[in-house]
């Protein structure tokens, strides 16, 4: 048993109820992006490839709904980047054939935090974040190619994620799958090993891991998010489920306080047709 599958077997051991049909959910999810694309009007994509797993998953996927020749990938590292990550990200590249283009984002982000010299890492990650997505929709109006999502349902209902920097694109194949999820579909659509088994992190400073700033495990908080969301347990039925009571608060907190992150802007009211509240219509209407 090689490593990814040492790595699956002790998922399902834990969460069995986690599990897909892989070739369904492929299926699924090329056949919907494929149909999503073409409404808007395109038939290129572009994305943002990290090296992580999520945005490689949503990489293969697009080739397998377009083809390599309409997908471009995007590298966009910053000077304290792990080079590992570039390399994940190339080999991802080498392995399907896809355009890409390599833009370092270290001058714009110096330039800005020149007047900020005692900004948070926080504050860096976030700016770097909404500086590569900035990057992404330029290009996509370079070469008319929609914007393509990598965050996971997991990093969505924890608000782990950066408003209109990651979390935003046109259309996200991947943010309805847990990261236990994406984990299992990365290893059966032949994501490289280095990729699937390096630990999750969105590398925007040094060390820098998912799990450790979150303080907790993707396969715990999954479980749990599981039966919180999907079975709608209550309190009693998520403690029967040996589930601690700090660790159903933090992650409940999590959810609710970011539910902001989750909806469009909010315009306030004045008319009696206001734009996303009484007109609204299909995403494709008129194309």
């Amino acid at each position: 048993m090689n490593s990814v599958d040492q790595m699956l077997a002790e998922m399902w051991e834990q969460a069995p109820y986690l599990r897909l049909d892989e070739r369904l959910t492929v299926d699924i999810l090329t056949s919907t992006l494929r149909e999503e694309v073409r409404k808007a009007g395109f038939s290129k994509v572009i994305l943002g490839l990290s090296g992580g797993i999520d945005s490689a998953l949503s990489l293969y996927l697009c080739v397998r709904a377009f083809g390599p020749e309409h997908v471009i990938a995007v590298r966009m590292p910053y000077r304290t980047s792990s080079p590992s990550s570039l390399e994940d990200a190339q080999t991802a590249i080498d392995d399907t054939g896809v355009q890409s283009i390599t833009i370092d984002i270290t001058p714009q982000i110096d330039a800005y935090f020149q007047n900020f010299p005692d900004a948070t890492p926080l504050r860096r990650g976030n700016k770097m974040a909404r500086e590569r997505m900035t990057i992404l929709y330029d290009l996509s109006a370079k070469h008319d190619a929609l914007v393509i999502g990598t965050s996971n349902r997991t990093e969505i209902l924890l608000g782990y994620g950066t408003q209109y920097g990651d979390s935003a694109s046109a259309i996200n194949p991947i943010g309805d799958l847990y990261k236990t999820q994406v984990r299992q579909l990365s290893a059966w659509i032949g994501v490289p090993e280095s990729i699937i088994l390096k630990p999750p992190s969105a590398d925007l400073w040094e060390d820098q891991t998912d799990e450790g700033e979150l303080g907790f495990t993707y396969l715990d908080v999954d479980r749990l998010l599981h039966f919180m969301v999907d079975q709608q347990y209550t309190l009693e039925e998520l403690r029967a489920e040996n589930f601690d009571d700090d660790f159903i608060h933090a992650v409940s907190r999590r959810i609710i306080r970011n539910q902001y992150k989750r909806r469009m802007p909010i315009i306030l009211k004045l008319g009696n047709r206001t734009v996303g509240v009484d007109f609204r219509y299909l995403r494709d209407w008129g194309l």
